[in-house]
């Protein structure tokens, strides 16, 4: 992680002296290329979302594919590395002649890529956005609610649903990402009239032992505490609690650690671990939102997670858009197409999706509330509805 944040600058730099001109392609009657840039290797992957969206877009080309033509889509690894990020956009984008790029998942993509997309008049919805900058540009629009409104999410069903005070916050902060969490602590603080009672944003990424961190939160008189971990860094937060006999604090977490391994690795979560589901819960079975997901997913063994759902929807929006757009599909013909879309409902989120003319897309406000109990070893629904983060 460290050697990605140092690279960023230099590669940011080069990206914007590199862009060229916008391509102009021209469609014919051959496949329609579409693309994504993802996390296939390195320190984190996220290959799920992207096998995901090749499964809703095999589907489609089984079925006869868009207008007679077939969707022919390229997967790309960033590696986890700026420079490789850079280059997967450009050997898609200008080398391809990707006519729109769907079901990415990376945790630097966004920010290094946004420029050039606007540069070459190319959309994109990822499946997962991470960084801000997956939130902030005119021509990236996620399927996801994203790690800042899951954050004010889990404030709200903290302090609004458990009536819970005395709320702290532990930051890990990675990149330029510490104004996009504070806008989402003074969102929840405009909402509720409410203040955090103690935040520390020095919290690191893969840190060998958080007891100092702990420590110091439980001496502020935290009653609860909302996290914005990966699976590992929360596993060895709780247990420096558990160290420390500090067995009534409440987590209020985000969907980063909402998978079944972090359910079955965590045996003491205190009061409750809590995480407001961006999609429509995957660990309850028998969820008819989920029905169609599962099965395409369960057909092409991919894992059942929320990467695999933010990468399916994203190719299922994106292919509705295709199919309503009346003559040659190009890039540009995409571009207009997606600007001018109707929002599309989904029972598998609580936010219809649009991409919209927005200089920003950052308008899933929705999330799932569930439960982790200590000793659970599984996740269980938390509320019956979808938490939402109210209109301004």
């Amino acid at each position: 992680m460290r050697k990605i944040l140092r690279s960023l600058a230099i590669v940011i730099a080069v990206v914007l002296f590199a862009g060229g001109c916008a391509g102009s392609d021209t469609g014919t009657s051959g496949p329609i290329v579409v693309g994504s840039v993802n996390a296939l290797s390195g320190a984190a992957t996220f290959p799920e979302a992207s096998q995901a969206a090749k499964a809703v877009f095999d589907a489609a080309n089984a079925a006869g594919g868009v207008n007679g033509r077939k969707i022919e889509y390229k997967a790309i690894d960033d590696k986890g590395d700026p420079a490789a990020a850079a280059a997967a956009a450009r050997e898609l984008v200008g080398g391809d002649k990707a006519v729109a790029l769907a079901g990415s998942s990376s945790l630097i993509e966004c920010q290094i890529n946004a420029k050039y997309y606007e540069q070459q008049k190319i959309l994109s919805v990822p499946g997962i956005g991470v960084d801000p900058a997956c939130f902030t540009s005119p021509n990236i629009g996620p399927a996801n609610v994203g790690p800042f409104h899951d954050m004010t999410l889990s404030l709200l069903y903290g302090s609004e649903v458990l009536k819970l005070n005395d709320i702290c916050a532990l930051l890990e902060i990675a990149g330029n990402t510490l104004p996009s969490y504070q806008a989402a602590i003074d969102e929840w603080s405009t909402i509720t009239g409410k203040k955090l009672k103690y935040v520390d944003a020095t919290v690191p990424y893969g840190g060998s032992d958080y007891t100092s961190y702990i420590v110091k939160a439980r001496a502020a008189g935290c009653k609860a505490i909302t996290v914005n971990p990966v699976e590992p860094d929360s596993i060895g937060q709780l247990k420096a609690a558990q160290a420390q006999g500090w067995n009534d604090v409440t987590w209020l977490l985000l969907t980063s650690v909402y998978s079944e391994n972090y359910a079955k690795a965590v045996q003491n979560a205190g009061a409750g671990v809590y995480v407001p589901a961006e999609f429509y819960p995957f660990t309850d079975a028998a969820s008819p939102q989920n029905k169609d997901w599962r099965e395409l997913m369960a057909k092409n063994g991919i894992p059942l997670t929320s990467f695999s759902q933010g990468g399916y929807l994203a190719a299922k929006y994106f292919l509705a858009v295709l199919k309503g757009i009346k003559g040659d599909i190009t890039r540009e013909s995409v571009t207009k197409a997606l600007h001018e879309m109707q929002p599309i409902t989904d029972p598998m989120v609580g936010t219809p999706y649009v991409f919209g003319n927005g200089k920003t897309h950052h308008d899933n406000t929705a999330g799932w509330p569930v439960k982790l109990a200590s000793g659970a070893g599984k996740w269980e629904l938390a509320a019956n509805d979808w938490l939402r983060i109210p209109k301004k």
